[in-house]
C-alpha cells in the first residue's frame, strides 16, 4: 500500500498513457566478444539476467549486472561491450510510451540512467520468463502487459522528476492535459506535505484561478481537495491494516482525532469506525458498502 501511495505515477489516470512495443524483445544472449555502437530511433529498456556489462551513454559510464536496469532514450547513441567470461543475457525492448496519445511520457521526465531493481527476488523470474516465452517475431498482449509492469517498476525508481513544462505551450490543449497530470501525481505522491499544493501550483505555467477550475474540471476535486482525499485513502489503507483510527489520523497528518472522522465521513461517505467495521466483513467474505458492483466512488452513497 505505502508504495502504490508514494507512487509519482498515482496520479495519472489510466487511459492517459499507451504503450507500444515497436518490436519483438530483444533475447541478450551474448559472449564475451560482444559489443555495440549504435542508437535507437525509439527508447529501449534493458535488463540483465546474468553475466555484465559496461556501456557510455553520453560521457557517462554504466555497469550492468544482474538486477541493473537501464534506459537508453530515444535517439541517443551510445556504446557498449561484454565485461564477463559468461554470457551476458537479458531482454533489450524497443518501446514507444505515449501521454494522451500525442506526448512522450518518456522526455516529460528527469530519469536516472540506471538502478539496481529493488524487488529483483520478485522482478528476476519475470524478467526470465519474459525473456524465455516472448516470441522472436512478433508481440503478444500478455506481453504488452508485463513489460509495462517492468517498465513502471523502473520508472518507480529512476524518477527524479517532471522535466519544467514550457510557458510557450500553455496554449496546447495537451500541454494543459500535462500540467494537470504532473500536479496531480506531485500531490498524490506526498499528499503529508503541507506545502505540496502550492508548491506543485507554482511550478504549473498558468493563472493560478484558471489552473484550479481546469484541475477540478478533470480531476473532479480542486488541488486541495484533492490532497485531503489522498490523505484519506492513506488512512483508510492504515486501517485496513488494522491500526486504530486515532493511529491512522495520526500517520495521515492529522492531530485531531475528531476532526480527522468527520473529514473522513466528509469525503468517503462513512465513519472511519464504520469503514474499519466494513472491513473486517470485507476480509469475510462480504464486500464494503459501494463495492458490490466492483466499482468504487466516493463518497459512498449513504
Amino acid at each position: 500500500m505505502e508504495k502504490i501511495e508514494g507512487s509519482f505515477l498515482a496520479g495519472i489516470p489510466m487511459g492517459a498513457l499507451a504503450l507500444t512495443l515497436t518490436r519483438s524483445t530483444i533475447r541478450m544472449q551474448h559472449s564475451h566478444t560482444w559489443s555495440v555502437d549504435k542508437s535507437n530511433s525509439v527508447h529501449d529498456l534493458i535488463i540483465c539476467l546474468t553475466g555484465s556489462a559496461k556501456y557510455e551513454v553520453e560521457g557517462e559510464t554504466i555497469e550492468i549486472k544482474p538486477g541493473r536496469a537501464m534506459l537508453l532514450p530515444a535517439g541517443v547513441r551510445f556504446t557498449g561491450y561484454s565485461t564477463s567470461r559468461e554470457p551476458y543475457t537479458g531482454i533489450a525492448q524497443h518501446f514507444t510510451l505515449d501521454l494522451f496519445g500525442r506526448l512522450d511520457m518518456i522526455s516529460q521526465m528527469h530519469l536516472k540512467r540506471s538502478v539496481t531493481l529493488a524487488r529483483w527476488e520478485m522482478m528476476e523470474p519475470l524478467t526470465r520468463y519474459y525473456h524465455d516465452n516472448s516470441p522472436p517475431y512478433s508481440t503478444t498482449l500478455l506481453q504488452h502487459h508485463l513489460f509495462m509492469f517492468l517498465l513502471i517498476e523502473f520508472l518507480e525508481q529512476a524518477h527524479i522528476g517532471w522535466r519544467e513544462q514550457s510557458v510557450g505551450n500553455v496554449n496546447n490543449p495537451d500541454a494543459l492535459s500535462l500540467s494537470i497530470m504532473v500536479v496531480a501525481s506531485q500531490i498524490a505522491a506526498d499528499p503529508l506535505n503541507d506545502s505540496i499544493v502550492e508548491r506543485a501550483l507554482s511550478s504549473a505555467p498558468y493563472n493560478s484561478d484558471y489552473f484550479k477550475r481546469e484541475f477540478r474540471k478533470r480531476v473532479g476535486w480542486t488541488p486541495d481537495k484533492f490532497q485531503e482525499f489522498k490523505r484519506m485513502e492513506r488512512a483508510m489503507g492504515l486501517m485496513a491494516g488494522g491500526c486504530s483510527v486515532k493511529r491512522a489520523a495520526e500517520l495521515s497528518g492529522y492531530s485531531d482525532a475528531y476532526y480527522f472522522s468527520r473529514m473522513f465521513k466528509r469525503y468517503i461517505g462513512i465513519s472511519p469506525l464504520g469503514y474499519r467495521q466494513a472491513e473486517k466483513r470485507n476480509r469475510e467474505g462480504a464486500f464494503p458498502r459501494g463495492e458490490e458492483d466492483g466499482q468504487l466512488l466516493y463518497p459512498l452513497t449513504r
